[in-house]
């Protein structure tokens, strides 16, 4: 990291927040807080890591040579810029856009308001019993709202809720398998599939989660989530808070009790192909993030995120030989340490 980065950091950083981590650290490990905070500086300056990282990813009861393989906030920041040409992020960012590029591994109905006639979305409507609905250029479950289209007194209610809230995608509700329904019933759970296309564009899966809501939510971002392994679809350890800071592991789903670790997810193998696919549709993004459901007969695209959270590939319940992410992608993208010899 560059000389400078510390006192950015500093610069920038929530005092209150940073307080408030450090006396979650001395919570934890018990060391000293005057020892957390300038170890804390160090980690920063060394390994571009913030507070954040630094409580999270348990940076405290790790060594030098396992600190240096973790993706922190600003390596991943970096990654990210190094892999995606965001002249081109708007055919993933733009939901219409990104329904009508990867119409193919969707899998679901759905029209676009700001082409749509009003007799259009009426006939939609009537022929579906739940609609999804999205905000524009927004990611992580943000404004979505999954409405009952009997709720509504009329079709006129409903055709003026939906242009009062600004939607722009309707979108056919997803039916996810039993397997997920089992594990939670309210949300269409997802897993998160990150890929990465290498110089040959050539696609690479790094990481699955799988996502899952809780209490009563109707989306699964930042609620539970676990590994899953890649070629047998099982949930490799117990899940983890969405909120990552709080560091709680969940054995079974606190709503249904289902035991986590080892559970079977189906059609994982054929999610990842599709998304290798999909991967080399917009070359110029190499780095993405997509979000797959998993129907009754297949998995389906819900989205593609050109900006992928650092945090849930490392932490400690999830990594127990202590070795973060860096090594795997060093595998695939050797040109992005090249261009940064001091990762």
């Amino acid at each position: 990291m560059g000389k400078s980065y510390i006192f950015k950091v500093i610069a920038h950083a929530s005092i209150g927040k940073m307080n408030s981590v450090i006396d979650e650290v001395h919570k934890r490990s018990g060391k000293s807080k005057a020892s957390i905070f300038f170890d804390m500086a160090y980690c920063a300056k060394k390994y571009g890591a913030g507070y954040y990282d630094y409580e999270i990813f348990a940076f405290y009861n790790l060594n030098k040579q396992q600190r240096a393989t973790y993706m922190t906030r600003m390596i991943s920041k970096k990654f990210n810029t190094f892999m995606n040409n965001w002249d081109y992020a708007h055919f993933l960012e733009n939901k219409d856009e990104f329904n009508e590029l990867y119409r193919d591994y969707i899998g679901r109905d759905f029209i676009e308001m700001n082409k749509a006639s009003k007799e259009d979305i009426r006939k939609f409507a009537e022929n579906h019993e739940y609609l999804f609905c999205k905000l524009q250029d927004k990611e992580c479950g943000i404004g979505c709202e999954r409405l009952k289209v009997s709720d509504f007194e009329s079709f006129d209610k409903l055709y003026d809720y939906l242009k009062k809230k600004e939607f722009c995608t309707i979108e056919e509700n997803i039916t996810q398998h039993p397997a997920l329904s089992k594990l939670y019933p309210n949300a269409v759970n997802s897993m998160r599939i990150i890929t990465v296309l290498d110089n040959n564009k050539v696609a690479h899966c790094l990481y699955i989660v799988q996502k899952m809501g809780l209490g009563g939510s109707v989306i699964d971002n930042n609620c539970l989530f676990a590994p899953v392994d890649p070629e047998t679809g099982i949930i490799k350890y117990p899940a983890h808070s969405g909120d990552t800071t709080k560091g709680i592991v969940y054995t079974e789903h606190p709503d249904t009790h289902v035991k986590i670790q080892g559970y079977k997810i189906p059609f994982v193998k054929e999610a990842v192909a599709m998304c290798l696919k999909a991967a080399t549709v917009v070359p110029q993004i190499r780095y993405v993030g997509w979000d797959v459901a998993i129907t009754p007969n297949s998995p389906a695209i819900i989205e593609g995120n050109t900006y992928c959270a650092h945090d849930f590939w490392q932490l400690p319940p999830h990594t127990p030989n202590k070795i973060g992410m860096l090594p795997t992608i060093k595998k695939y993208i050797p040109e992005f340490f090249e261009a940064n010899p001091k990762l």
